[in-house]
């Protein structure tokens, strides 16, 4: 039988009145006992942060669920004889949006006295709640009993509306579900308030899908992250998700040495994501992922990095020698424009064209999905791709794809197979094995090391790479391709020697 052991910390051993936590893990299967030893870790830790901030760790959602019946089951009986005009229904929706943290008891907003007065009035409830049961609640804590309190004072008035036709009807606005009753074995992992069935996973994906409308390998992505939480969980119930489970998750993950910048990213913010979408369109009551996240500190020697004036000398020179267009053109176009290797890929005969008697190549979305709004534009072709001869390849073909040979994906992306075959080749025919050069998004990072030791306009750098613009003044205006082409010309032709061989 596995255990989990840990060393109490010194500043909590007389509130515990030991020095070592030891508690069983209840298994002998060595994987089921590593997830099981995250996830109690995870506890104990969570239990310790909140006896350091000076609060019980006895708040449950169970007791949080008993708070919301008990103020609407007092809200309706003391205003069943009588007219009900306090609670303005119609204020529920946003009454905790700008509402991050708690104020103090003895402090009232001013900005909004009808929403101040409710808030206020919530916080009451609670901290009459907790005064009763002798629970000392931190901030955190004292935020969730006061939104089970609204939530108990919003069913109650409306509940009292059919009968009574009193208060203040808000069109379209529905009572918020009543709290599930959470049994004590069930505490640790608690039922949002409300949920009356389960709500899958796939719901959420789906709806977020259908609202956003992402690219097809955006929702592939996050369909892949939660099916891995949900194996994790062993439900497939979003209401069922706590904030325990997803530190205990992120714990899973980091002891199977996934990177900070995976986590936070690719899976973390993905959940983050959906969950705000549910509450956003009410279909659970808080986001508990807002507040899960970890700290990612890249070491410098992990950092990926741009190609150096030898490596990409000795890259394209393989690429003079190649017969197929693919490794024959894709890294010059991304040597000479920083563009990313899926835009390329998607290039089409018509995308290649003139414009102001500038040979450009255009990155439009009717040849395929593009990363942002940003990405969507037209580039002049330098000098060098000019005298390597790409415009005569382009002109051999008359209309569709330059790669047409190039297989897509299972998103429709030439892309997707492109990134691969262009970094078996680098990896293995040309031989670059450092793990900071990434083969393709690598041409990217040279073009911005090129920009600054040639002296571009940061502006017109980032309109030519398909950046982000960093301030409002650079929304203003037009890139015009003479423009854009002027700051081109200053980055010089490196392959111009075609006899020349990189130093070694």
């Amino acid at each position: 039988m596995y255990w989990l052991r840990k060393r109490v910390p010194d500043d909590l051993r007389a509130a515990l009145g030991k020095t070592e936590i030891k508690k069983t893990l209840g298994t002998k299967n060595p994987a089921e006992a590593k997830r099981l030893h995250a996830a109690a870790l995870a506890e104990i830790e969570a239990e310790w942060a909140v006896m350091r901030k000076g609060a019980a760790p006895g708040l449950t959602e169970a007791l949080i669920a008993e708070l919301e019946q008990e103020i609407c089951d007092r809200w309706v009986s003391h205003h069943r004889d009588r007219q009900q005009t306090f609670w303005r229904i119609s204020e529920f929706e946003n009454l905790w949006t700008q509402v991050q943290r708690p104020r103090p008891p003895t402090k009232t907003p001013v900005e909004d006295y009808a929403d101040s007065s409710m808030r206020r009035f919530a916080y009451e409830c609670a901290d009459e709640f907790a005064a009763e049961r002798g629970l000392q609640v931190d901030d955190d804590g004292r935020l969730r009993l006061a939104k089970a309190a609204s939530r108990g004072l919003q069913r109650a008035s409306l509940a009292m509306l059919p009968k009574l036709g009193w208060g203040d009807v808000a069109r379209g606005v529905d009572a918020p579900p009543g709290p599930t009753k959470v049994g004590q074995s069930g505490a640790n992992r608690t039922i949002v308030a409300g949920a009356s069935k389960p709500l899958p996973f796939s719901e959420l994906v789906d709806g977020w899908a259908r609202e956003r409308k992402p690219v097809e390998r955006t929702v592939y992505s996050y369909q892949r992250v939660l099916n891995a939480l949900k194996m994790f969980l062993g439900h497939d119930d979003a209401r069922r998700l706590t904030a325990d489970d997803l530190v205990a998750w992120k714990n899973d993950l980091i002891a199977k040495e996934r990177s900070s910048k995976t986590i936070r990213d690719a899976k973390l913010a993905p959940v983050r994501a959906l969950l705000q979408w549910a509450v956003d369109n009410r279909r659970l009551t808080e986001n508990v992922a807002q507040r899960i996240t970890i700290n990612v500190k890249v070491a410098q020697a992990k950092r990926k990095r741009s190609y150096t004036d030898d490596e990409a000398k000795v890259v394209l020179a393989a690429a003079r020698k190649e017969k197929d267009p693919v490794r024959r053109w894709v890294p010059f176009l991304a040597a000479y424009s920083g563009a990313r290797v899926a835009e390329l890929c998607q290039l089409r005969a018509e995308d290649i064209r003139t414009i102001h008697d500038i040979p450009c190549m255009v990155f439009a979305a009717e040849a395929g999905s593009l990363k942002n709004a940003n990405s969507e534009r037209a580039l002049p072709l330098h000098p060098a791709l000019i005298a390597e001869g790409f415009l005569t390849f382009a002109a051999t073909i008359k209309e569709g794809p330059l790669f047409a040979d190039l297989e897509p994906d299972r998103f429709g992306s030439r892309g997707g197979n492109a990134t691969k075959i262009l970094s078996r080749w680098v990896r293995s025919t040309v031989g670059l094995k450092d793990e900071r050069l990434s083969p393709n998004h690598s041409w990217r990072h040279r073009l911005k090391t090129l920009g600054r030791r040639y002296g571009l306009a940061l502006d017109n750098l980032d309109a030519i790479t398909g950046h982000g613009r960093k301030n409002v003044s650079a929304h203003y205006g037009e890139y015009e391709m003479r423009t854009l082409l002027r700051e081109l010309e200053k980055i010089p032709d490196f392959m111009k020697d075609k006899t020349n061989e990189p130093a070694g």
